[in-house]
């Protein structure tokens, strides 16, 4: 068989090369676009530091390319607009979860809403008296209202129900069709499976490829 030219080959949407900090690394892997990579591991492995070096919110040295372009040359704004972080417990500092988003958003925002089972009601409601469920799949609006290019996410359902699992899992995978490329932090292996094209397992701050399954 022909192997295409590697000139011809389709950048990655996220390259990591030599990614590390005095607390973890290196990392270096590729992510294509519609691709999701899974990591696994113990509590306090480096599964959140990763993400947090990813997004660049942790000094950090090594190389990271965002459909071939350096994060060097970009602002840190404009690299985590395209590398969007959700944190295990996202942080929320105005009132209510509607004042989070820009006007330009909302119609976005009221397309994903339904799709995660929450009212538009929600929106208007005081941020502390939503759920905490509530308030994590209200994160993953936030999040994808931002249209990245890669979306990075610490245990997205940790606090759900089994139908609001099943409501989120289904909007991931929706939102990986469209070409979304996600990095998922998951203790679950039934997620892993749903959702992952590929698996890595975090151990002592360092990630291992997971063996392929027949």
């Amino acid at each position: 068989m022909i192997q295409p030219d590697a000139a011809d080959s389709p950048k990655p949407r996220l390259r990591i090369r030599q990614l590390q900090s005095p607390l973890a690394g290196p990392f270096s892997f590729d992510l294509a676009a519609g691709e999701c990579l899974t990591i696994s591991g113990p509590s306090g492995a480096g599964k959140s530091l990763l993400l947090r070096m990813l997004c660049d919110l942790d000094p950090n040295t090594g190389e990271a390319l965002l459909d071939g372009l350096p994060r060097s040359g970009m602002s840190a704004p404009a690299w985590r607009a395209g590398v969007v972080y959700q944190p295990a417990e996202a942080a929320w500092w105005l009132p209510t979860a509607g004042d989070h988003f820009k006007p330009a958003q909302l119609a976005r925002v009221r397309e994903l809403l339904p799709q995660l089972n929450l009212s538009p009601a929600l929106l208007e409601a005081d941020i502390g008296r939503l759920s905490t469920g509530e308030r994590q799949r209200m994160a993953l609006v936030r999040s994808l209202a931002c249209k990245p290019q890669v979306l990075l996410l610490d245990e997205p359902t940790a606090a759900l129900d089994p139908a609001a699992v099943a409501a989120t899992e289904r909007l991931l995978q929706k939102e990986l069709e469209a070409g979304l490329a996600i990095v998922l932090v998951t203790h679950s292996q039934a997620q892993a499976q749903t959702l992952g094209h590929r698996g890595m397992t975090m151990c002592g701050r360092r990630l291992t490829e997971n063996a392929a399954t027949p």
